[in-house]
């Protein structure tokens, strides 16, 4: 079993920062990637920000330049430094992690695990 936690969402004025984390725990031999996906009412599911186990990385033109993804490997757990809030930005936040979980035979890929989401509000 593989569990996710996520934290550091909240209320912000637009121009300011939160950082949100994720933490995976659990049967896990490796994680391939780690990254954070959002949702805004009435708008699909996207992709905000991903980094791989050899720490390259990915953006949504939209956050650019603004939010920075990290990873802590020794820890499961990834950061999303978020600044210059925009109103737009307002979503609830979801991890997302790709991974390889031990069984009793061979690790297994898992390549959708998901958190329970966090919501982050930008406004004034």
């Amino acid at each position: 079993q593989v569990q996710l936690a996520e934290s550091g969402g909240g209320l912000v004025q637009p121009g300011g920062s939160l950082r949100l984390s994720c933490t995976a725990s659990g049967s896990i031999i490796s994680i391939n990637a780690m990254g954070w996906y959002r949702q805004a009412p009435g708008k699909q599911r996207e992709l905000v920000a991903v980094v791989a186990n050899g720490g390259s990385t990915n953006y949504a033109d939209s956050v650019k330049g603004r939010f920075t993804i990290s990873r802590e490997n020794g820890k499961n757990t990834a950061y999303l430094q978020m600044n210059n809030l925009r109103p737009e930005d307002t979503a609830v936040y979801y991890c997302h992690v790709d991974l390889y979980a031990a069984t009793m035979t061979l690790p297994r890929r898992e390549p959708d695990h998901w958190g329970q989401g966090t919501q982050v509000t930008v406004s004034s």
